[in-house]
């Protein structure tokens, strides 16, 4: 079975099903601002409690709360310090790393729809010193691809494809 070009017009995902959304999930596990701001904070290399009071100026009570959030939904987890057992860290975990595009995606959105200009610092790459490129939408080949060129297809007929695709003699040059 083939399918066509999408576009957003045409784009419908099952709505009501948010058992079967990663979105709904990440909502739930980020929660609202203030977790954001933390994870944000936490990129920046804050791991004290006291530490993230003072850099973002949140009320002790949500810092609390929403720190316990992240722990319980496995973005930060709690250390002991080395130096003083009985102060404690909170770290980025792998789950908590995977957050970064999406982080940066919101951030270069607040850049051009909010401030209209880009933030400073300016995030680039260690390799070259470089500013990043915006966050997109990859292909699975690599291209940069846009909402114009999205359509939603059934598990079921992407495994088949790639059933297909597998089971075709490869070509030898």
């Amino acid at each position: 079975m083939g399918y066509t070009s999408g576009s957003m017009d045409k784009l419908r995902e099952p709505l009501a099903m948010t058992s079967q959304c990663g979105l709904p999930v990440a909502l739930e596990a980020m929660g609202e601002r203030w977790s954001f701001m933390i994870l944000r904070a936490a990129f920046n290399g804050v791991r004290h409690f006291e530490d993230f009071l003072e850099a973002l100026g949140i009320a002790r009570n949500i810092l609390s709360n929403r720190l316990s959030r992240l722990v319980e939904a496995g973005i930060l987890k709690r250390e002991h310090c080395e130096d003083d057992r009985r102060r404690i860290e909170y770290r980025l975990t792998e789950r908590g790393y995977d957050l970064l595009p999406a982080m940066l995606a919101l951030r270069q959105w607040g850049e051009k729809w909010e401030l209209g200009v880009p933030s400073d610092p300016v995030l680039c790459d260690a390799h070259d010193g470089k500013p990043i490129g915006p966050i997109a939408i990859l292909a699975h080949d690599g291209r940069v691809i846009d909402c114009h060129d999205l359509t939603w297809r059934t598990r079921a007929d992407v495994d088949a494809d790639a059933a297909r695709q597998a089971a075709r003699p490869s070509a030898v040059a």
